[in-house]
């Protein structure tokens, strides 16, 4: 399900918090992020260009400075389980959509949106999960 109003909670996609919209505060009146989406940025950190590294590196500290993280928790592991299967079950591999599953599963555990630019990532994954396009 795509939102196109202002949700209450939503949980930053990665690709949300490496380009955020303007207007932010005008898709949901609260924004938390997820520890795997820190996982995910730390991944990209040191890159070969030192000031595009200096900069991610900035950007990191930044959302760290920011926001408190959900941590990834039990409920969301049995969830990211039930989503891997709706993936495996419509025949693609979730292997290739860890990172997006994962985030998912958070959202879904937590009972909030997710609020991303790439809302197609998302599609049909549950009916629960509440996706905001933020492109």
């Amino acid at each position: 399900m795509t939102a196109s109003t202002q949700v209450e909670r939503a949980l930053l996609d990665t690709s949300v918090l490496i380009d955020p919209p303007h207007g932010l505060a005008s898709l949901a009146t609260e924004v938390v992020v997820s520890t795997i989406s820190l996982a995910e940025l730390a991944h990209g950190l040191h890159v070969p260009d030192a000031v595009e590294s200096a900069a991610r590196q900035l950007r990191y500290q930044r959302i760290l400075d920011v926001f408190e993280p959900l941590p990834y928790s039990v409920a969301a592991a049995r969830t990211y389980g039930a989503l891997a299967d709706v993936v495996r079950s419509a025949g693609r591999s979730p292997r290739q959509r860890r990172f997006d599953l994962l985030l998912a599963s958070v959202a879904v555990s937590q009972g909030v949106a997710i609020l991303t630019r790439n809302p197609r990532d998302f599609s049909g994954l549950h009916h629960t999960l509440q996706v905001v396009d933020a492109s």
